[in-house]
């Protein structure tokens, strides 16, 4: 460490001039940040249900539609003329938007007893007989609600429906009636302004807290900041890159810049504490730079890697978006370790930080509390049975979260729009499906079709299924042969393909068993090739997240096992430090089920995260005994003057500071605070507490020298 604290020391403005060259090209870069809302991305990559539906969509080539519900009031119903003519005037609002492919309704656009196109002079010159028959056809089940007050608009987009959907939640509703929009795009354009939201509050709000934190523990303001450059740095560099390479940020990588903030700020703080310990000692700068990182060098180099491994590890999930999180934390963290081991040193150095002239707000009672736990030998093994009987009994409890809108609370707009349609319709987003269909046989192939739908409809949890045939049914016969053959627009979009049909099926209060028998449904029947849509991708993102949360954390403990190993070169440490890991683990998961959180997108990289981040507490205190073990017995209550303060404030600089998520739109980020909470309480002190009872009595033997903590502390 010594050429390398010498090099820091010496040529601080070299180091700094080349840091502030690579933020200025990150800075750039962030010009071209662009956002990904399309949830469903997520389920269609990298998985075989989820190609499907990708492949059905490409097919058939529609988007997903916008669905808008338009609702009567005081008790009126659509079979009257007013009603109608809302309708009518809706529907040609949104048919005047840009990128509407088409529009289906209960209306028809053309008047099937002359084939004029049906306006609202038409529905008002109609005499009352006439009127209902009007409405009279085989998408009326379909878009009409029992008591006839609300019905459904499919409007299907030309693109993926994003700036419609927004662009139809801003048409004023008819008269006398209320308009509800739900929908994917409806979700997408929702994530969207949550992204743009999420960016503009959260971080600041961050680093707020960390510099708040970090002032607690460091007793001056201008060091609190300074200890606080590599993590804001890391994040700005990894927000850079990720713009700059063109990757779209979606709602999981959205939280890569917290984490970076948050994880990559312990490095930070921990040199600038030691430093300043450092500076009461010689006022020398190469002295200074040099003593720091031989004391928290090695152990700095050795948490960036560990936490570095601990988001590396969800690459062995089958989740794209969550191993696209894993390498860009794991990126983040290194930029920021870096910038602690060298940047930092250099701008203490430059603006010439000396010795602490404050006391800290966590001192003396902080480091006296945690001696007076090692100095009771049975605070550890309670410690272990607390969490061992814990774990034990809430793990088996732990649930995947398999609801399309987990990211949305339960009085959210988005989701209250999806209740409704789903309570109305049978859901906010309809399955789809293909049936078998044979273009040189019609007439026998359309008789299985009619079959095969019959008997899908009468499946549990199925409330309709619609398809080319319902419609085709009840058209003329010229027009019905038409649009068998393609040759004639569809109003809920293009159905028919050369060797299929493709159908909806609306669902109603369906289980998870109600939908595992629609597809062993399409496993028995050759006329139907495939059910699909959301429902099934989620059905199928549960599973791939429980596979995610084992091979994840089972990755990351291999890791960081033979990380330590190759460092300590002997077993028994290396065993130390994890076992205070294993109890973190065990802690988190039970109160993920205890709490009743469920394990989604987001919470499932949990584990991984803290075990990156909880092995650091381990290593800079396993560092700190190996520093005081050559000064005779006690060292561990000496390690816990030097390395207690900082490992307590980090852990809670990480819990503050996630705190912060709280005010986050998005659901799963208030879990994520709450878990953050518990696993870096449960990481440190298993840390400073478990350790020194699995080490010889002489660590905490007190001796006077020892009664009294250091000034600095």
């Amino acid at each position: 460490m010594q050429r390398v604290g010498t090099l820091i020391a010496t040529k601080p403005k070299r180091i700094l001039g080349l840091t502030a060259l690579v933020t200025l090209f990150a800075v750039i870069a962030l010009f071209r940040i662009s956002f990904n809302a399309d949830v469903a991305s997520f389920l269609t990559e990298g998985n075989e249900r989820g190609e499907a539906f990708a492949a059905l969509q490409d097919k058939y080539e529609t988007a997903d539609p916008v669905n808008v519900v338009l609702s009567l009031q005081d008790d009126a119903t659509f079979a009257d003329r007013d009603a109608l003519l809302a309708l009518l005037e809706l529907r040609t609002d949104i048919s005047g938007l840009a990128s509407v492919a088409s529009v289906a309704s209960i209306v028809p656009e053309i008047n099937p007893i002359d084939g004029s196109q049906i306006t609202a002079e038409t529905i008002a010159a109609l005499p009352d007989a006439v009127l209902t028959r009007l409405t009279d056809s085989p998408l009326t089940e379909l878009l009409l609600s029992e008591d006839g007050s609300d019905t459904l608009l499919l409007v299907v987009p030309t693109d993926d429906g994003i700036d419609l959907a927004g662009a139809i939640g801003e048409i004023q509703a008819p008269t006398g009636t209320e308009i509800t929009v739900a929908g994917n795009p409806a979700i997408y354009a929702a994530i969207i302004d949550i992204l743009s939201l999420f960016l503009l509050a959260i971080p600041p709000a961050v680093i707020v807290l960390l510099i708040g934190t970090f002032y607690a523990n460091i007793g001056e303001r201008r060091l609190s900041v300074l200890a606080l450059v590599p993590a804001l740095l890391g994040s700005l560099w990894t927000f850079g890159f990720i713009s700059g390479i063109g990757t779209k940020i979606d709602i999981v990588t959205v939280i890569v810049p917290i984490f970076v903030l948050v994880m990559g700020s312990a490095d930070g703080l921990h040199f600038v504490t030691h430093y300043q310990d450092v500076a009461a000692e010689t006022a020398d700068p190469i002295e200074r730079v040099t003593s720091t990182l031989r004391e928290v060098g090695i152990p700095m180099i050795l948490t960036t890697v560990s936490t570095a491994v601990g988001f590396l590890s969800l690459l062995a999930t089958d989740i794209g978006p969550i191993r696209q999180l894993g390498t860009f934390a794991a990126i983040g963290i290194v930029f920021a370790g870096i910038i602690s081991f060298f940047s930092l040193p250099a701008l203490l150095v430059q603006v010439g930080v000396g010795p602490a002239t404050k006391q800290p707000l966590i001192g003396h009672r902080l480091t006296d509390g945690l001696r007076w736990l090692v100095l009771r030998r049975w605070s550890a093994p309670a410690l272990v049975a607390i969490v061992a009987i814990f774990a034990t009994i809430f793990i088996p409890r732990l649930g995947v979260d398999s609801d399309p809108l987990f990211m949305f609370s339960s009085d959210d707009e988005v989701r209250l729009a999806f209740d409704k349609t789903e309570e109305l319709f049978g859901g906010g987003t309809p399955l789809v499906g293909e049936f078998a269909f044979d273009q040189s046989n019609p007439q026998a192939s359309l008789l299985e079709v009619q079959a095969a739908e019959a008997d899908l409809e009468s499946l549990p949890g199925v409330r309709a299924v619609f398809s080319a045939i319902d419609i085709v049914a009840a058209l003329p016969p010229e027009t019905g042969t038409a649009a068998l053959t393609g040759q004639a627009d569809l109003p809920v979009g293009d159905l028919i393909s050369e060797d299929g049909l493709r159908f909806l099926l609306l669902p109603s209060n369906f289980t998870s068993d109600d939908l595992r028998g629609w597809l062993d449904f399409v496993d028995e029947r050759s006329e139907v090739t495939i059910i699909t849509g959301l429902p099934v991708l989620w059905d199928e993102m549960a599973r791939l997240i429980i596979g995610a949360q084992v091979w994840s954390v089972v990755t990351a403990l291999a890791l960081v096992a033979i990380l330590l190993f190759a460092t300590y070169r002997r077993l028994r440490p290396t065993l130390v430090a994890l076992i205070p890991l294993i109890l973190t683990i065990a802690a988190l998961l039970g109160f993920i089920a205890a709490s009743g959180i469920q394990l989604n997108l987001i919470t499932a990289v949990a584990s991984s995260i803290v075990i990156g981040v909880g092995i650091d507490y381990a290593i800079h205190f396993v560092a700190a005994i190996d520093h005081a073990r050559a000064d005779g017995p006690g060292y561990v209550l000496r390690a816990i003057d030097r390395a207690g303060r900082p490992i307590v404030a980090n852990a809670l600089g990480i819990a503050i500071a996630l705190t912060a998520l709280l005010f986050s739109p998005l659901r799963p980020h208030h879990h994520i605070s709450g878990i953050m909470w518990v696993s870096m309480t449960v990481a440190a002190l298993s840390a400073l507490v478990v350790i020194p009872a699995l080490l010889p009595r002489e660590g905490i033997e007190e001796h006077p020298a020892d009664t009294e903590p250091p000034e600095s502390s």
